[in-house]
């Protein structure tokens, strides 16, 4: 049982969709380890546990530029088809762990072509991983279902590359396209052919928008990627314009990017740990309780919870659900709310959507 309840129920049980979990950034300590020395690599720490805080020290930067250099380390070690296929296995195998039915694993095969792989080569290795772990997990009783969101780093120029190479992977794996990597000063208008190539071809994207940077990179996302979810998204709050706050109620105002998120239900990839340790809500305090999550949730946007990076950010999708309820009186019916715009925004058919919905249902009327 884990340590995260929320009405008496142990929040690890519920059903649970994940839209925003990077693969890098989700090794087990362990296995870094292991695959570091099969290659030879020197790490700053020689044990599991020690190996682990200093990932979470080097990510409690305030920094997103210093927190994604952990990240040499992680994909060092997923250079082979070896590695990439234990790290999918285990990734999974996490999942379906911390409850969750229907998940999405981004991450940039252009990042691990170091030692020899294709990129045809890499998305096969992953996706050979993942369907490993899908049969274990089977044999165990359990269920779940996985898909690849394939990035392009928005600070090089491989993004037409990238979007084919989603494309034809399409039926093998592949559900959608992102741009992930440093956001101030790579806009989404840079990777415009990527995106009209998608777009053409009828392929979903989500952008990395809305971390770090404001909200002229959430609306290029929308604009020049036809971002159909925000990649955290958070900084959408700074349209939100508070106009008369009395002790009983604040009344608002939406600015015009805020009221298209809104109105049209564009998903929101918050990930409350993360936004904290890279400064995402610096502008309204330093706690969790300061994020803007609770803000953007009573207001009706379509917020999702995700844990960005399990590794970095020492966490789990039942610890972060479990501290939106201890910072904001969450209950059941707010986790079964986030839960379900994960589920009504996931990158698979209206069909696959409808199940999820009925699945994440009964699964919170049962524990209740």
């Amino acid at each position: 049982m884990s340590r995260y309840e929320v009405d008496g129920v142990d929040i690890q049980t519920l059903p649970k969709v994940s839209l925003h979990d990077h693969l890098d950034g989700g090794l087990r300590p362990q296995t870094i380890l292991e695959l570091a020395d099969e290659i030879g690599l020197e790490l700053p720490a020689s044990d599991a546990a020690s190996l682990g805080a200093w990932f979470a020290q080097q990510s409690n930067s305030g920094s997103l530029p210093e927190y994604l250099k952990t990240f040499d380390i992680t994909t060092a070690v997923m250079q082979t088809e070896h590695g990439l296929h234990r790290v999918a296995k285990e990734f999974v195998l996490d999942l379906a762990e911390d409850g969750v039915i229907y998940g999405e694993i981004r991450w940039a095969p252009e990042q691990h072509l170091q030692r020899g792989l294709t990129l045809d080569a890499a998305v096969e290795a992953v996706q050979a991983g993942i369907e490993e772990a899908i049969a274990l997990v089977a044999t165990h009783g359990g269920r779940i279902r996985v898909g690849q969101l394939l990035s392009a780093m928005r600070h090089l120029d491989r993004g037409d590359e990238i979007a084919e190479l989603a494309l034809r992977h399409r039926d093998r794996g592949a559900v959608g396209f992102d741009i992930a990597g440093p956001e101030a000063g790579f806009p989404a208008w840079r990777m415009q052919s990527a995106f009209d190539i998608l777009a053409r071809a009828h392929f979903p994207a989500t952008v990395h928008a809305g971390e770090g940077d404001g909200i002229a990179s959430i609306a290029d996302a929308l604009f020049s990627g036809r971002a159909l979810r925000l990649g955290h998204g958070t900084r959408i709050a700074e349209d939100i314009h508070v106009e008369e706050e009395t002790d009983d109620a604040v009344v608002v105002r939406l600015g015009e990017v805020a009221e298209w998120v809104k109105d049209r239900q564009i998903a929101l990839e918050v990930s409350p740990s993360s936004n904290l340790q890279t400064g995402t809500i610096a502008q309204w305090g330093t706690a969790l309780e300061d994020h803007p999550i609770d803000l953007l949730h009573q207001l009706g946007f379509c917020v999702t919870v995700n844990v960005d990076n399990r590794l970095q950010s020492g966490t789990t999708l039942t610890r972060e659900l479990g501290l939106l309820v201890d910072a904001f009186e969450w209950d059941l019916d707010d986790l079964e709310q986030v839960t379900q715009n994960a589920a009504a925004s996931a990158f698979c058919s209206f069909e696959e959507r409808e199940e999820l919905a009925d699945e994440i249902a009964d699964g919170f009327d049962d524990l209740r």
